[in-house]
C-alpha cells in the first residue's frame, strides 16, 4: 500500500525527516567522538526554554529557540574553557538551566499550550510547506559545512591541543560548530521533540561504531541507519496509527540492537 507517499504531509514528513536525521547523525559523529554525545539533549532542553520565552512573549518560538540554542552551546564552551569541568557536567549544567527557565515561563504562563507540547514531543507529520523549507536549508547547511570541515573538526576532536598546535584557530572552529549544533537541533525539534535528539544524535552513531569501519565508513553507516530510522518509523506510525517521534526513535533502537547483537557474532 503506497498510495501513502502520495499525500503532501507524507511526502514532507520524509524529506524532513531524512535530512534532520542524515545532519543529526553527521553532527553525532563528531559530538560521540569528543564523548560530548549528550551535548543535543543538553542544547535541546536550553532550546525549550527559547520555545518557552517565544510563547510567553508572543515571538515565532523557533527564533528564540536558535537564540537561546546557540547562547546554551557558546555558554557551554565557556563553563568548559573557564572551569576545567568536563564536557559532559558543563552539558548537565546548561541541561537544567534550560530546563528550569523553560518550567518558570511554563508556569508563568498558566501550564502548557498545544505548541509547546509538539516542540516537546515532535509532530513531524504537522510539518508545513513553510517548515519543510526552513528545515532544509539550515539542514543542506550545516551537512555541506561539515563536508568542507571535516577535517579540521575532526582533527579537534581527537586533541584540541594538537590542533592548536598545528595552527588551526580551535576557538573559531568550536564555536563554528557549537552554532550548527544549534542549528541542528533546532531543525529537529519540530520532527522528533526536545525529549527525543540526542537519540537520532546518538543511537545510529553507537550503531555505526561498533562495526569497526574506520571515521569515513562509520559516517555513512550512521547515515545510513538513521536515514533508515526515520522513513520506518514514520511508515509504521501511520499504519498501526502511533506516535511518530516515538516510532521513530524505537526503529533506531531496534536497528541498534540487531548491529550490535551482529558486530558480537561477528
Amino acid at each position: 500500500e503506497m498510495e501513502v507517499l502520495e499525500y503532501g504531509f507524507m511526502q514532507r514528513a520524509l524529506l524532513s525527516g531524512v535530512l534532520v536525521g542524515v545532519a543529526c547523525s553527521f553532527m553525532g559523529s563528531f559530538l560521540v567522538l569528543r564523548r560530548y554525545a549528550l551535548f543535543g539533549d543538553g542544547i535541546a532542553h536550553v532550546a525549550f526554554g527559547g520555545v518557552a520565552v517565544g510563547l510567553f512573549a508572543g515571538v515565532f518560538p523557533l527564533w528564540t529557540a536558535f537564540i537561546a540554542a546557540v547562547a546554551g552551546g557558546i555558554g557551554l564552551q565557556k563553563l568548559r574553557s573557564w572551569t576545567g569541568i568536563s564536557g559532559d557536567s558543563a552539558v548537565a549544567v546548561v541541561l537544567v538551566t534550560g530546563l528550569a527557565v523553560g518550567v518558570i515561563l511554563v508556569s508563568a504562563a498558566g501550564g502548557f499550550s498545544v505548541d509547546l507540547f509538539g516542540f516537546l514531543f515532535g509532530s513531524i507529520l504537522l510539518v508545513g510547506v513553510q517548515d519543510t523549507v526552513i528545515i532544509l536549508a539550515a539542514c543542506a547547511g550545516v551537512i555541506t559545512t561539515l563536508l568542507l570541515l571535516r577535517r579540521q573538526f575532526m582533527h579537534i576532536a581527537f586533541s584540541e591541543e594538537q590542533a592548536r598546535v598545528s595552527g588551526l584557530n580551535v576557538t573559531a572552529l568550536n564555536y563554528l560548530f557549537v552554532a550548527m549544533a544549534a542549528v541542528t537541533v533546532v531543525a529537529s525539534m519540530r520532527l522528533v521533540g526536545i525529549l527525543l535528539i540526542s537519540a537520532l544524535v546518538v543511537l545510529p552513531n553507537i550503531a555505526a561504531m561498533s562495526l569497526g569501519l574506520g571515521f569515513a565508513r562509520t559516517v555513512l553507516a550512521s547515515v545510513v541507519i538513521s536515514a533508515f530510522s526515520v522513513v520506518m518509523g514514520v511508515m509504521l506510525s501511520y499504519y498501526l496509527d502511533l506516535a511518530p517521534a516515538g516510532t521513530i526513535v524505537m526503529t533506531a533502537v531496534a536497528v541498534m540492537g540487531c548491529v550490535l547483537a551482529y558486530s558480537r557474532l561477528r
